[in-house]
């Protein structure tokens, strides 16, 4: 008995700490969150998202560097690339890009034991709206037979 007036006590008092501050928002630019101003955000924007590099020895490493602005009002995050091959690695700048401020994606990719037309797409995270952009690198991969 006295086990449940204890139960029902803190379950009544749960929740009406009224003093409580609400939390801001200031800091969410994710203009799709609650509570938040729209005016200030990043937007991305590439030189290019795709790369061709054409007709390519099979075992070579080749790289493309995708260049980009940030052409908002906020600072640019770049959270991670991901790739849809471990044939392809990225670096990216882990600092924010200013607005105005240029950046680059070096993208590389290992043509090792691939042959043929290769397309590669890699998903850059940031956050902007919206949150992701994809890039693609494409190639046609021979064999020292076919060349």
């Amino acid at each position: 008995m006295v086990m449940g007036l204890l139960v029902t006590l803190l379950l009544c008092s749960c929740g009406q700490g009224g003093d409580k501050p609400a939390l801001s928002g200031d800091l969410v630019t994710n203009p799709k969150s609650a509570k938040q101003s729209t005016n200030a955000q990043p937007i991305i924007k590439f030189d290019k998202t795709e790369f061709d590099f054409g007709k390519i020895l099979q075992g070579e490493v080749v790289s493309y560097t995708f260049h980009f602005t940030n052409e908002g009002t906020a600072p640019l995050i770049i959270s991670s690339v991901n790739k849809s091959c471990g044939c392809t690695a990225s670096d990216f700048p882990r600092e924010p890009i200013a607005p105005g401020q240029k950046g680059d994606i070096k993208i590389t990719y290992d043509s090792k034991g691939h042959h043929g037309f290769q397309s590669k797409t890699l998903v850059v995270n940031s956050n902007t709206n919206p949150s992701f952009t994809n890039l693609r690198i494409k190639a046609e991969v021979r064999t020292p037979d076919q060349l």
